[in-house]
C-alpha cells in the first residue's frame, strides 16, 4: 500500500497532469499493472473475456435544472450494471440527486471487465452509491477488473460512497479509479476492503488485490494512491507491520477539492471526528492544497464504515455547510 507523490504542475506536465473536465483522465484506458499480465494471458474455461455479460458499462450525467436542483439527465447501463431512478431524500441537502448502482449478478467473476463513467456538470450536486456489498468471487483463471472515472465540472460536487468490497478465496481484483476536477469543484470517495467472509473465520485467502486512485485538477495532479495486497507475496503481504498489521479491514476516504478551503483545517476537523471511534483512523493533507485523505483500520467492516461515514459527514459540512445524509438502504 503506497501513496505516490503527486508530480509538480508546469509547462512539461503530461496530459494526465493537466487534465480538465473536457479532457478527463479515463480509468479504463490505463495499462494493466505488471503483476496482472500473467493472469491476463490465462484463458477461461467458460465464457471468455469480452463476451456478453462479461463487459459491464455504466454512464451517468448529472446536471442542474432551471431551479438549481440536480437531475440525472443521461444514463446508459449494460449488464451487470443497473442504475436506479434518482432519489431526492437528502433532507439536509435538497439540491442533491442520489442514485444507486445495482447488479443482478453474484459479484465480480473471473474475466469480468466492468467500467463506469459518472459526470457532474457545472454546479451539479450528486451522490452515487451501491445497493449492497461488491463480492469478488473465487477465481482459478484470469482476473476481474472494475474501473471508474468521475468528472466533476466547475462548481460541482460529486460523492461516490459504495458499500464494502469483499474478497473471496483466490480472488484476483484490479481496480482503477480516476477523478478529474474542474475549478471550485470537489469530490468525496470512500472505499472499504474486507479480506474475506470474516463471520466464517475466512480472512486473507484472496490471491491479489490492486486498486489505484488518481485525482487531477486544473493545476496538476492532486493525488495518486495505490493499494496492492497479496497475502502470498512477501512484498505485498497485508498482514505486515505498516500495512494492516493485526487489523483485518482497510478503509479510505478521499476528500479532494479545488475550492477555497484550507486543507490543514479540513484535515484537523476530520481527525477530530474520527479519533475516538472503534477503528484506528487518521487523516493527512493532499498536495496543491487539494483536500485530505483518511485511512482507517479495524477488525469489523462496520467499525471502519462508521469512521468513514463520520469523515464524509464532516467533509460535507466543511465543503458545503451541510451534513451528509443517512445512507440507510433498508
Amino acid at each position: 500500500m503506497a501513496t505516490e507523490r503527486a508530480p509538480e504542475a508546469g509547462a512539461n506536465a503530461t496530459k494526465e497532469e493537466r487534465a480538465t473536465p473536457r479532457d478527463p483522465v479515463l480509468a479504463h484506458a490505463r495499462d494493466l499493472p505488471p503483476t496482472f499480465e500473467t493472469y491476463d494471458r490465462e484463458s477461461l474455461p467458460q465464457v471468455g473475456v469480452g463476451s456478453p455479460g462479461k463487459v459491464g458499462e455504466l454512464e451517468a450525467t448529472f446536471a442542474t435544472d432551471a431551479d438549481g436542483r440536480t437531475r440525472l439527465v443521461a444514463d446508459y447501463a449494460r449488464v451487470p450494471y443497473h442504475l436506479s431512478g434518482t432519489l431526492d431524500h437528502d433532507v439536509g441537502r435538497p439540491e442533491f440527486s442520489s442514485a444507486y448502482v445495482q447488479s443482478p449478478t453474484g459479484g465480480v467473476a473471473q474475466g469480468d471487465r466492468n467500467r463506469m463513467h459518472v459526470t457532474a456538470e457545472a454546479d451539479a450536486r450528486a451522490h452515487v452509491s451501491t445497493g449492497s456489498a461488491t463480492k469478488v468471487l473465487s477465481m482459478d483463471a484470469n482476473y476481474g477488473r472494475v474501473d471508474a472515472s468521475f468528472v466533476v465540472d466547475d462548481g460541482a460536487h460529486l460523492e461516490y460512497v459504495p458499500e464494502q468490497t469483499i474478497l473471496h478465496p483466490d480472488a484476483r481484483y484490479c481496480g482503477e479509479t480516476a477523478v478529474t476536477l474542474g475549478r471550485d469543484a470537489s469530490a468525496i470517495l470512500t472505499d472499504v476492503v474486507v479480506p474475506g467472509r470474516l463471520a466464517r473465520d475466512e480472512a486473507f485467502d484472496f490471491e491479489r488485490y490492486y486498486a489505484r486512485t488518481t485525482v487531477d485538477g486544473p493545476d496538476g495532479r492532486i493525488l495518486a494512491d495505490t493499494t496492492h495486497l497479496a497475502p502470498d507475496d512477501p512484498h505485498a503481504d497485508p498482514r505486515t507491520a505498516g500495512v494492516l498489521g493485526d487489523y483485518a479491514v482497510l478503509g479510505t476516504c478521499y476528500v479532494a477539492t479545488t475550492r477555497d478551503v484550507d486543507s490543514g483545517t479540513l484535515s484537523d476537523r476530520l481527525v477530530d471526528r474520527i479519533a475516538d471511534g472503534p477503528a484506528r483512523a487518521s487523516a493527512s493533507t493532499l498536495p496543491l492544497d487539494g483536500g485530505a485523505v483518511v485511512r482507517a483500520l479495524g477488525d469489523r467492516a462496520d467499525d471502519v464504515r462508521a469512521a468513514l461515514d463520520a469523515a464524509w459527514d464532516e467533509a460535507s459540512r466543511v465543503l458545503l455547510d451541510a451534513p451528509a445524509p443517512d445512507q440507510r438502504k433498508y
